[in-house]
């Protein structure tokens, strides 16, 4: 995985856990990925996998089963979505929009490149 520098790793680390939830790869009741085997697999030390797995815990996505490891809660894909739109809405939204003002693009031109990315991207609702 390819860290952006200017955004906490455990936050993507969380934006990768919360993509996969709501591609479908893990589904309700899975049992998600050690800490240890995840902090393996994305190349990072443990502690921020498991400071991603406590932010998550909070926002009621995952629970933790003690002594058997973390997973997917009932309501995590309804929990998701609202955790993900807030942080668009409050980081994201607000930059896109003055870029399409100053570069004059029109909603059409943006519809096109969305239907565009969807058909590239999801086809097979993979990542």
């Amino acid at each position: 995985m390819d860290f952006n520098a200017n955004k906490a790793i455990y936050l993507q680390i969380a934006a990768y856990v919360c993509d996969h939830i709501l591609l479908g790869t893990w589904k309700v009741e899975d049992k998600l990925p050690s800490v240890r085997e995840l902090a393996v697999q994305l190349e990072v030390n443990p502690n921020t996998v498991m400071r991603t797995y406590d932010l998550l815990q909070q926002k009621e996505i995952v629970v933790n089963k003690r002594g058997v490891g973390f997973f997917v809660t009932g309501t995590s894909v309804e929990n998701v979505k609202a955790y993900r739109k807030t942080v668009f809405l409050e980081e994201d939204l607000n930059p896109f929009f003055r870029n399409i003002y100053l570069l004059e693009i029109s909603l059409d031109e943006l519809k096109q490149r969305y239907q565009s990315f969807i058909e590239q991207n999801f086809k097979n609702n993979e990542l």
